[in-house]
């Protein structure tokens, strides 16, 4: 079955299968299955098409999913970038924006990549 481009598992449940879409976590999937008056224990290949077009339509009409919501967010950073908000400063050089530390962690995103360190002895060469 496919909701908003996304397939969704038919083996699971409808309330986990619809989590597989961007932006539809399981709290809201449990909201638009009480809005569509679906039960949530009900598996993905037992709907009938009517529910699914139920479901559909409400996600559609409701909430802001996939490449819609993508462009959302990247709206917002681009905003942040543009009026040189901290946050948008730290999107912009690439490290954490959420107060995180980097002193040790985000080593990677910094380039400060370090090798796994030896024994220290260096290798004698045998004669």
């Amino acid at each position: 079955m496919r909701i908003v481009g996304t397939t969704i598992p038919d083996e699971k449940r409808i309330d986990i299968s619809l989590a597989y879409v961007y932006g539809i976590g399981r709290s809201l999937a449990g909201v638009i299955l009480d809005s569509a008056k679906i039960e949530r224990s009900k598996r993905t290949k037992d709907l009938t098409s009517e529910e699914v077009n139920k479901i559909q339509s409400y996600v559609e009409k409701h909430i802001k999913v996939e490449g819609e919501l993508r462009q959302v967010i990247r709206q917002n950073i681009n905003r942040l970038k543009d009026i040189k908000a901290y946050r948008g400063v730290r999107h912009a050089r690439k490290l954490p924006v959420r107060g995180q530390r980097t002193k040790t962690n985000s080593r990677t995103v910094r380039g400060n990549t370090r090798k796994t360190a030896g024994s220290g002895k260096r290798k004698v060469e045998l004669k």
